[in-house]
This record gives C-alpha cells, structure tokens and sequence, in this order.
C-alpha cells in the first residue's frame, strides 16, 4: 500500500490587525501555486491573499475586506489559476468569483446571486480544466457549474439529494490530468468523479470515521498517477486512495516548527523554553478523544483540514483553517 511521507510545515498566525498584517497567516481557506512556484494563500480572518514560496520566503499580501467592491473579498472560499496564471477566487458571500494576476492587481469579477444559469449561491471550490474551463461548485444549488475563464455559461449537473450525480453541500472540486471532475460531496461523505460533461463515473468514501469512510469531506485532490487524496476535514484527516478508489492510507499531521517560528522563538526566548516543555502529543481521557478535540490538543496533528492541492512534482499541501499553516507530504 502507498502512504504519505511529511516533507515540512509553512506558517504561523500573523500578528496586527487587517491592515497592519505581517507574515504569517490568519485563517488560511485555500492555496493555489502560480507557474513560477509562488504559493498563494487566501484568508478569511485577515482578509487577504498572502504569497510566499517554498523556502517559505515572505513576498507580500494583497486585497482587503470585508467588502463588496471591485478587488475586495468577503468569505473567500477557494482559489485556482488559468493557464495564463490569471487568479480565480470564489467568494461564497458576494456569490460571484474575482480575478487577479500575479502582482494582485485587480483583474474583474463575474457571477451574480440566483438559481439561474451562470448564477452563483454559495459559491466555493473552483478548477480549470486543459481548455481554461472554469468548474464551480456551486454549493447552496447542490450543483457543478462548468463556465469559461470568463465566466459564460457552458453547461451544469446536480441536484440536490443523495444518488448518483446528486450532491447535498457540495464543497470541493479538481480536475485531473485526463479531464475527469472530482467533487468533495460534503454532506453526503462521498467523493464523485464525472467526465468533463457531467456524466458520473464512481464515487468512493462512505460516512464514518474508519479507513476509507468520510465525515464531511471538504476538498480532493489528484496527482500524475490518478491517485486520490481527500480533505477529510469531520475526521481532522487526509486519506489517499488509488487511481481505483481504494483505500491506501492515512495522515492525521505530523507539523514542524517552522523557519517562521523559529524566528518567532529567537525574539521571543520565553515562548520557545515554554514550548520546549509542552507536551505535544497529550493523553486524552476516552470521552474526550474524539477527532475534533485530539486535533484540537496536539500541535502536530491537522486541525480543520478545509483545503488540499498537489502541485506538479506530486507533492500535497494540506490548508488548516485553525492552525494557521499549511503541511506538506509526499506519497510513499
């Protein structure tokens, strides 16, 4: 069986207000790397994007809110890039998905709130096919949208319930390497795939909290080989499935210090010599040793897991939303 191997941890929670935000990261939601390597991180405490790299250089921050003007977010959701590293970010409030480039200049904006065609409720995970189509879950309409980059209506599948090709709060979404659609069905614990035009394909996962079941799954993602890693986000988790839906394992986290730490620690002697003598991994009494409170008392392990993306050298980032960072692995 195949596993996940932890390679580092990016991040920390920024110091400052809104507008005086350092490095660092306030309620992370999201990722997206751009074509030159830059990590772009979208965040709904602090409203904004912050970009870094690899090496965890700091390179800035742009966008503010809460706001409904042009350029501004309110409850960004998720991000992608096109083919010509133009930035796509849903925003379930505003229902309607911005634009930028790699600089943060404001680019435009399309969607508007409805049921109807090219209309948005709740919009939230966003990815781009070879031919720069756009697919949007558009989770309150319990459906996929399929629309160009600049946001004309193609096509659409859904519905709300529990059968095939139906969602209930659908939340993420990729596209892989062969033009299959892959949706995080959050309610209904399940991951679908569909052809480019909707036509459903298999789904894996069911609820609960054992190897290979999911509790709310929040994201999904697909590297070169069709293998399958899922946001378990109820059971503070990743799994990885086969290019076959099967099962082959699991991460709860394994988080590091990171250089942003470690320069934290430097200035501030007292928080590094208290956290050297912290206990990392606490014993819990069985009543309280559900998933949301273990993650909740050890550092290293994922707490809310809303966001993961695999970049081109199959490596995974996992976004927590409460940890202020994000993990990164490689399967075994």
């Amino acid at each position: 069986m195949a596993g996940l191997d932890y390679v580092k941890t990016i991040g920390m929670i920024s110091a400052g207000g809104r507008f005086t935000a350092g490095r660092g990261f306030t309620g992370p939601y999201a990722l997206a790397i751009s074509g030159d390597g830059r990590i772009y991180v979208v965040n709904r405490s602090q409203i904004r994007i912050c970009v870094c790299d690899f090496e965890e250089a700091w390179l800035g921050s742009f966008s503010d809110g809460p706001g409904m003007d042009d350029g501004q977010l309110y409850l960004p959701t998720d991000m992608a890039f096109d083919s010509q590293d133009r930035l796509y970010v849903t925003d379930e409030h505003q229902h309607r998905v911005s634009m930028f480039d790699t600089e943060g200049e404001y680019l435009g904006r399309w969607g508007e709130h409805g049921g109807g065609e090219g209309q948005l409720n709740g919009p939230s995970g966003i990815a781009f096919d070879a031919e720069d189509n756009a697919y949007v879950v558009d989770q309150h309409n319990h459906r996929v949208q399929k629309l160009t980059r600049d946001g004309e209506y193609v096509s659409e599948w859904g519905g709300h319930g529990g059968g095939e090709g139906q969602f209930d709060m659908p939340w993420g979404i990729e596209v892989d390497s062969a033009g299959y659609v892959h949706v995080a069905d959050w309610r209904n614990d399940r991951v679908q795939k569909f052809t480019p035009d909707g036509e459903f394909v298999s789904q894996l996962g069911e609820s609960g909290g054992g190897e290979g079941q999911l509790n709310r799954p929040a994201d999904v993602a697909v590297d070169s080989e069709g293998y399958v890693y899922v946001a378990d986000w109820g059971n503070e988790r990743v799994q990885l499935f086969d290019p076959d839906g099967e099962f082959q394992g699991l991460s709860r986290g394994q988080a590091t210090p990171t250089k942003w730490t470690e320069d934290f620690f430097e200035s501030n002697p007292d928080e590094r010599d208290t956290r050297a003598i912290a206990n990392m991994y606490p014993d819990l009494p069985e009543h309280l040793n559900d998933p949301y409170r273990a993650s909740s008392q050890t550092e290293p392990f994922f707490w809310e897991p809303v966001n993961i993306h695999v970049d081109t050298e199959d490596r995974l980032y996992v976004t927590e939303s409460r940890r202020h960072r994000f993990q990164v692995f490689r399967r075994a």
